[in-house]
């Protein structure tokens, strides 16, 4: 389940471009984190591999997930998960009906339910199933959020600054609970943030400016003083 970027050019209709012939490899349960200013294109590259660009850019390159190629597939058909700033449960269903609704499709309705349960009790979250979203703490819906994501199986997960909006206590064990997941499912990670304390021991930092990308000496970055080095 490797993700692989090759050549990747993304560029405005106007001809500007925001990132020019970008390579990485990602390799099951590693994480990537890309850093840069605001405005650069980090989330506009996640989009690409989502298959969720706007009408206002355009790409060229090939994007591969385990040796397919994905670029011009439709989103559904991509196995390409991501989590957002904001969790987007649906407020009218209850949590275990939020999680059910990312459950494949082959799935009878008879178990959906099941399946759901048996996930957040997994977390011991199980006493939130009938709870609606208004009904649960901002920690609690960023866990569902995850929960729903891993439960559509995806071979890749895109990381857009889930943590950004939770406070400090929170965030640092909401993002430990998520990289601990992800390790278990054992899928290529690709985070975008531009907060160093978000990125996880041991994984590659990518920093990116306008146009351009710089793999940090492509090794792990261990710590924020190896960042700085």
């Amino acid at each position: 389940m490797t993700l692989l970027i090759k050549d990747l050019t993304i560029y405005k209709q106007t001809g500007e471009a925001l990132l020019n012939r970008f390579n990485i490899s990602i390799a099951p349960g590693e994480v990537v984190a890309i850093m840069g200013p605001s405005g650069c294109g980090k989330s506009t590259l996640l989009n690409v591999i989502a298959g969720h660009l706007s009408d206002d850019f355009e790409f060229q390159g090939t994007i591969e997930l385990n040796s397919e190629s994905i670029e011009h597939s439709e989103p559904h058909q991509r196995k390409v998960g991501v989590l957002f700033q904001d969790d987007l449960l649906f407020p009218h269903w209850n949590v275990w009906q939020n999680l059910a609704f990312a459950l494949p499709n082959h799935i009878v309705k008879s178990e959906r339910k099941q399946r759901a349960l048996n996930c957040l009790e997994q977390v011991n979250l199980q006493d939130l199933a009938d709870s609606y979203p208004e009904q649960v703490s901002g920690g609690q819906r960023a866990r569902v959020s995850l929960l729903r994501m891993l439960l559509a199986k995806p071979q890749a997960a895109l990381l857009d600054e889930p943590f950004s909006k939770l406070d400090k206590a929170l965030r640092s064990q909401f993002r430990d609970w998520v990289f601990e997941q992800l390790q278990r499912a054992n899928v290529p990670t690709l985070l975008v943030t531009h907060d160093l304390d978000d990125v996880p021991k041991g994984a590659r930092v990518v920093e990116w400016s306008w146009g351009n990308a710089e793999n940090l000496a492509q090794a792990s970055i261990q710590s924020e003083d190896d960042y700085a080095r």
